[in-house]
């Protein structure tokens, strides 16, 4: 269900939380490349544009750490959603807690296995003693109240981890018109999305506004690269708001923020201007990059 609060950016139902999350998530991961004064005025600025979902990680550098001033003096307008790459319950539980302490709060909302890759991770998550017991013990001594799952790897993967993972509430995996357009005959992240509706799960897009791979670093070092992203995103407005819309109009719960801290005023104000993208627009947007080189790793492969 989508409606569309006083801040005036529309906001969709997060599967069986119980939140409903603006249609942009803020991807703190931003915040790394501030100073501090810098990150204060970037999470305020989130704030002023009525964006309530938050997304952070242990691995973004300090971005826990310049998130939680303010995420503390916000803490009852943000649904914040954190992750772990530990895949074991006593890294998963230590990493938990380092979380928590670098971030100054009592309580994350949405606790993410970050980054699932490969099947035998799946199968060290749900083992006895694998991540997902330190993450179920969590919830009960409320630590953390969801559990989440991001992954930019095969589309199969994802979906055997829905059908493996009962508790599952919310899934972050890509959405663009490039990896839509891919001919590599595999199941999609489309399909993924279709999974995660059909079990009320919520879904966080992201990678919307990559563009392709960077160049090989024999032409452009990493340097010299003009964005922080570990790929080459679209970077105009226009740009910005065709990725959004198009990533929006899929039937995401919310479309995250690339991360590198200049796109991220475009990101919101795509947001709060949305109003859907017609099929035939989409269509011909993914004709348009059929064939380009994904943006996300599993699919450079391929």
């Amino acid at each position: 269900m989508a409606t569309v609060p006083e801040s005036g950016m529309e906001t969709r139902t997060l599967g069986t939380t119980g939140h409903d999350s603006t249609i942009t998530t803020f991807g703190a991961i931003a915040l790394n490349w501030l100073e501090q004064e810098g990150a204060n005025q970037m999470v305020e600025h989130v704030l002023d544009h009525g964006v309530n979902h938050f997304d952070v990680a242990p691995t973004y550098g300090d971005a826990e750490l310049k998130l939680g001033p303010k995420l503390r003096q916000h803490r009852e307008d943000i649904f914040l959603g954190c992750k772990t790459q530990e895949r074991d319950y006593e890294g998963a539980k230590r990493k938990l807690h380092r979380s928590l302490d670098r971030l100054g709060v009592e309580k994350i909302d949405l606790y993410q296995v970050h980054g699932l890759e490969y099947e035998e991770e799946l199968d060290e998550i749900t083992a006895d003693g694998g991540a997902l017991e330190a993450f179920r013990e969590a919830r009960a001594d409320g630590l953390i109240d969801h559990i989440g799952l991001t992954s930019h790897a095969d589309p199969g993967l994802i979906i055997d981890a829905v059908d493996e993972i009962d508790d599952l509430e919310t899934l972050m995996f890509p959405m663009n018109p490039v990896v839509v357009g891919q001919d590599d005959g595999e199941d999609g992240y489309e399909d993924v999305l279709d999974r995660a509706t059909e079990a009320d799960i919520g879904t966080l897009g992201i990678k919307a506004f990559a563009d392709g791979p960077w160049p090989p670093t024999d032409e452009l070092a990493e340097s010299d690269r003009p964005f922080c992203n570990w790929y080459e995103p679209v970077h105009r407005p226009d740009e910005i708001r065709e990725r959004f819309d198009f990533a929006a109009s899929q039937g995401l719960t919310s479309v995250v923020n690339p991360g590198d801290p200049k796109l991220v005023s475009m990101v919101l104000d795509a947001a709060r201007r949305y109003d859907g993208m017609d099929e035939a627009t989409q269509r011909s947007l993914v004709e348009q990059h059929r064939g380009a080189d994904s943006p996300v790793p599993q699919q450079l492969h391929h």
